[in-house]
């Protein structure tokens, strides 16, 4: 499996990326305030912030300190840890979370533990609401205050601190929210009962049922954002912690990880989980891809063969040589790859955020104007003070920061889980509508590993000098030809000058003479003549699937010399046409693009069910297809692997790079697939689908939960206990709805395990 590492969008230029854990965020407000915060710091270029994940993706300058960044959380009323790389030891770059996790642990039991005393405190606080219907007297003021000051005092002191730096800068939360609703309703009944003694008309219940209730609300937050993040924990423990390494004298010696050098040969026994990326020199056996890519299947690993960090050796023991250690391997990259997805905001969530900084200070305003209008109704000012209360405490703009985050999380996790990268949140939108798919042959729809079937009209070495000038090229066909001398025991040429033609093929001097390696249009360029006969056995091969390349020698002055044609032939894979007929099954047209000649496209298109090709497809050609297609209206997916693709990627609504392909071409793409299989297209649609609908449904009921609660609040129509309880299952709801997407496999997937 080839390295991904342009896969990650990089911050570009000498930019520098920082990873946040923040803490103290509880909603939408905290969000904007924290990323403000961060893009106030100099030399900070942006800050994209999660309330899913609790932290901050940080670009900027170099030079920038951590120390400045932690400040200025600090400054706003928040926490900060910078989430560290690996050091250059061969950590895997993701280490620091464990510890993270652990704090996280021990606060939820923390808080676990304090829901319990309080709900033990409250209970009878609320009980006494249900006993009193039949008759039976409240509990005295004493007990009701001995019951309520330790939730308000102690419990309560959770909300102090957040909502205190909420009101230094300006702002509103939900924590002060919680703080001016509790408080109103504990001091007002402190006032009635010591100021009136009353007994009856007390409202300790509110304050400390509020308190739990919230609270309640936050612990299920946390398990619940915790289980979003499970798939990104699940890759992150891939790796051993130690492995056994061959010594020049024939020993395994086992070390740690982090001694693993690049060049050092692993000794791999059968069940053992691989601790780098190596290439199979002894032995041959199967590997469980499965966490990595999403393949089920054990995939064979002969010598020569790349293994991955974190997949598991099958049944007979391998020598691998390391080429990648720690941060540098595929696992590494890829659960960079998904944190930094997961990071990152999606369109939808500006408009979020806009609203959420709004909207305390908007409840503020409606609690006053409640009081108001109840107290002009004529209705006593304590109870004009409950129904105030209930629209502070009812509002809930966690569920709204939350609603679009968790969906991303949860997504992106279930997508890396069956081997699709999301790059960014902005793909699932983009995946949204697609009803055109142009795919590009080689390397996606066939296997990428053409060989050489026959040379027609070759004359003298010409294998040695078509192998000469493909020697620097990683191109399948270059790889075909070169091997084919390998197998039949000739050695390339040496060539100077070689310069590759993207889209047309390759030249260079063999000898102080030009030659041309290519295709029949770049042999025509050159003025370069086929006979006819050679013409009429190339089209024949090309109807049946195969691509000719040609090869000339084309001097400066003088006539050009054909010095042959070869025929290549790659198969297709063998998932290809049944995800053309899933694709179509959708509703999505499917067209070929193809920089072989028009003939050879149609005859592998005709054999895919596919019933439009585009061949003698240069990177030029597939852009523009791409921009027609866009301008008549079409939602066009491009899917392809090489560098030649890299510009029609760029230039499509969704662009998906095959696993395995260029760095070039997944450095353009919204989306990598893990594996080398178009029946993942399908699936990376669905992802996409399934993922937008949970947004939207969270922003539904995140928004329709406040715009109907918050008039009823304001009505009188509902308690301060009930309201509280409501807030609480609001981000829960939210959290649990956006966690059905963890249960999410492609249909393949779920029939395999069916």
């Amino acid at each position: 499996m080839d390295t991904i590492t342009a896969a990650q969008q990089g911050p570009g230029d000498n930019a520098v990326e920082r990873r946040i854990a923040v803490e103290g965020m509880t909603c939408g407000t905290c969000v904007t305030r924290v990323g403000r915060a961060l893009k106030r710091v100099e030399g900070v270029r942006d800050a994209e912030v999660s309330l899913a994940t609790h932290e901050a993706l940080v670009t900027l300058e170099p030079g920038v300190t951590d120390e400045r960044l932690i400040q200025a959380l600090t400054r706003a009323g928040y926490e900060g840890d910078i989430i560290p790389e690996a050091a250059e030891d061969g950590g895997l770059g993701v280490d620091p979370r464990e510890a993270r996790e652990a704090q996280e642990l021990a606060e939820s039991r923390r808080m676990g533990i304090e829901v319990v005393i309080g709900a033990l405190l409250a209970l009878p606080l609320v009980g006494q609401m249900v006993w009193t219907q039949f008759g039976i007297g409240p509990l005295p003021g004493w007990a009701q205050l001995a019951l309520a000051v330790p939730v308000q005092l102690g419990l309560g002191r959770r909300f102090l601190k957040p909502a205190w730096g909420a009101l230094r800068a300006g702002v509103g939360n939900m924590d002060l929210l919680v703080v001016l609703g509790t408080w109103a309703a504990f001091g007002l009944s402190l006032y009635l009962w010591v100021v009136h003694g009353q007994v009856h008309h007390l409202y300790f219940e509110a304050a400390a049922a509020v308190i739990v209730l919230v609270l309640f609300g936050r612990w299920m937050e946390g398990r619940a954002r915790r289980a979003t993040g499970a798939a990104i924990r699940a890759l992150a423990a891939l790796r051993p912690d130690t492995a056994l390494r061959r010594t020049p004298d024939g020993n395994d010696v086992e070390v740690a990880v982090t001694a693993l050098r690049p060049g050092d040969v692993l000794s791999i026994r059968p069940g053992e989980r691989i601790a780098a990326d190596a290439r199979v020199i002894e032995g041959e056996g199967a590997a469980d891809e499965s966490m990595l890519t999403g393949e089920s299947l054990p995939v064979t690993k002969r010598v020569g063969d790349t293994l991955s960090a974190g997949t598991v050796n099958g049944s007979d023991p391998l020598l691998a040589r390391i080429v990648r250690v720690g941060r540098d391997t595929t696992l590494a990259q890829v659960v960079r790859m998904v944190e930094h997805a997961q990071a990152t905001r999606a369109p939808v969530q500006a408009l979020v955020d806009r609203v959420s900084a709004v909207f305390v200070p908007a409840v503020i305003l409606i609690a006053l104007a409640t009081f108001a209008g109840w107290v002009a109704t004529g209705t006593p000012w304590p109870e004009a003070i409950i129904h105030a209360v209930t629209v502070l405490v009812i509002a809930c703009p966690c569920a709204m920061g939350l609603a679009t985050p968790a969906a991303i999380v949860a997504g992106t996790g279930a997508a890396a889980k069956a081997g699709i990268l999301v790059r960014s949140p902005a793909a699932f939108d983009h995946g949204v509508g697609i009803d055109l798919a142009l795919i590009d042959k080689t390397g996606t729809l066939t296997e990428g590993r053409p060989r050489l079937l026959r040379m027609i009209g070759a004359t003298g070495n010409a294998l040695a000098r078509a192998a000469g000038l493909q020697q620097a090229s990683e191109h399948p066909l270059a790889r075909a030809i070169r091997a084919a001398a390998e197998t039949e025991d000739v050695a390339p040429v040496e060539v100077a000058q070689r310069r590759n033609r993207t889209g047309a093929g390759v030249e260079g001097a063999i000898a102080g003479l030009p030659h041309r390696l290519g295709s029949r249009r770049f042999m025509t360029e050159a003025g370069v003549e086929i006979p006819a006969a050679l013409t009429a056995e190339a089209d024949a091969a090309e109807a049946e699937g195969a691509t000719v390349v040609w090869l000339a020698a084309v001097p400066e002055a003088g006539e050009p010399d054909l010095l042959g044609g070869f025929v290549l032939a790659d198969a297709p894979r063998s998932d290809a046409a049944a995800a053309v007929k899933a694709l179509g099954d959708r509703g999505i047209t499917v067209k070929m693009l193809s920089g072989d000649a028009p003939a050879t496209a149609q005859a592998v298109a005709a054999r895919l069910g596919i019933s439009e090709a585009v061949g003698g497809a240069d990177p030029a050609r597939k852009a523009a297809v791409v921009a027609e297609a866009r301008a008549a209206g079409r939602r066009v997916m491009m899917v392809g692997d090489g560098v030649n693709d890299a510009p029609a990627l760029a230039g499509a609504d969704l662009s998906v790079a095959i696993g395995g392909g260029t760095d070039v071409a997944m450095a353009a793409a919204d989306v990598t697939l893990m594996r080398q299989s178009p029946s993942l297209l399908p699936a990376t649609l669905d992802i996409c689908r399934a993922t937008r609908a949970k947004i939207r449904q969270n922003l539904v009921w995140a928004f329709g939960y406040n715009v109907i609660g918050i008039p009823l609040a304001a009505l009188g129509i509902l308690d301060p206990v009930f309201a509280g309880a409501a807030m609480a299952a609001s981000s829960v709801s939210v959290l649990g709805n956006a966690l059905l997407l963890a249960r999410w496999r492609p249909a393949g997937m779920r029939e395999r395990a069916a």
